[in-house]
């Protein structure tokens, strides 16, 4: 089983980052619609009627209709043209939402917490689209290629060293590169599997929706529940059945590359919701750390304040006072 140092070691990294710059999180536009062109209707007819002698057509005018009578078969025909306009619109409307989905993903992988920690697969917008099974992959495979799992598989791996987690695995360089390579393994076998295989098959969406609103409390427990809560591609909220079997799955592949005593039924449950665990302690830092940047600015901006008005206090006359 992983030691207890292991398990709260990415709980210690990133409590250790919790004073840089804040999240950035921009959303795609949304696309309006056009107003339509008012029609110019046609004169009345008059009571009257005058014989004219051929239809611009080329065809006879027929005694009793009017010259701008509308043939039936015409009419029919016309009906049937644009009596069923979705059929029509459909394939341009799903390239609309995939190209919207689009936009929105591209923004979502610019988003990182104090500048290092990525944060893709997180969106402030409860209404963004769903994506598709492509977009899942290609999600999980920038967030799994960033730069910061190698960093925080690092720490980890350096805190295993300093502990001397698993001592078959020895120290030194060599030791160092198992406990490196478990480590990132670790994350990336889960993350496929929770973020990109089991959402695509379960139709779940594998992003965190921020709340960002409401009271801590509410909040505190909206983040605690996307371990375990999350929102499917038609729009209703379910059970995450990919994110905590994708956790489960990944610990018991990773058996294969831990020393034989760490290969236990106990060691694959326990790992499985210690990293679910290590999830709601990312998704608690995410929610509040917007909070945190705006404590900070404003606490900065009201230390210059005081500092200001006391330059000007001294700067004063004494008779002026």
């Amino acid at each position: 089983m992983l030691s207890v140092s292991r398990s709260l070691s990415a709980v210690i990294l990133i409590g250790a980052l919790s004073a840089g710059s804040r999240l950035l999180i921009a959303q795609g536009p949304q696309a309006g619609l056009a107003g339509a062109a008012p029609l110019d209707l046609p004169d009345a007819p008059e009571a009257g009627f005058q014989v004219t002698g051929t239809q611009a057509s080329g065809q006879q005018a027929q005694p009793g209709q009017s010259p701008s009578t509308t043939n039936p078969a015409q009419a029919q025909s016309s009906s049937s043209s644009s009596s069923n306009p979705s059929s029509q619109q459909t394939p341009s409307d799903e390239k609309s939402k995939h190209d919207r989905a689009e936009e929105q993903l591209k923004a979502q992988e610019k988003q990182r917490v104090m500048g290092v920690m990525a944060t893709f697969n997180t969106t402030t917008n409860q209404d963004a689209i769903p994506l598709s099974p492509g977009q899942k992959f290609r999600l999980f495979f920038k967030s799994s290629t960033d730069p910061w799992p190698f960093l925080l598989a690092g720490a980890v791996a350096g805190i295993g060293q300093a502990d001397d987690s698993y001592p078959t695995w020895g120290q030194g360089a060599q030791g160092y590169a198992k406990r490196f390579g478990a480590a990132y393994s670790d994350a990336f076998i889960g993350n496929f599997f929770g973020n990109a295989v089991l959402p695509v098959v379960l139709h779940e969406d594998p992003r965190y929706f921020q709340k960002g609103t409401g009271s801590k409390t509410k909040r505190f427990l909206w983040a605690a529940s996307s371990t375990f809560w999350c929102k499917r591609d038609n729009g209703k909220w379910g059970p995450n059945y990919a994110n905590v079997g994708g956790n489960m799955i990944g610990a018991a592949i990773a058996r294969a590359y831990y020393p034989p005593s760490e290969r236990t039924v106990s060691d694959v449950i326990g790992d499985g919701f210690t990293v679910s665990a290590e999830g709601i302690v990312g998704a608690e830092l995410i929610e509040f750390w917007p909070d945190i940047v705006r404590h900070y600015k404003e606490k900065k901006a009201a230390k210059l304040a005081a500092a200001q008005q006391k330059d000007e206090q001294a700067q004063t006359p004494q008779g002026l006072k």
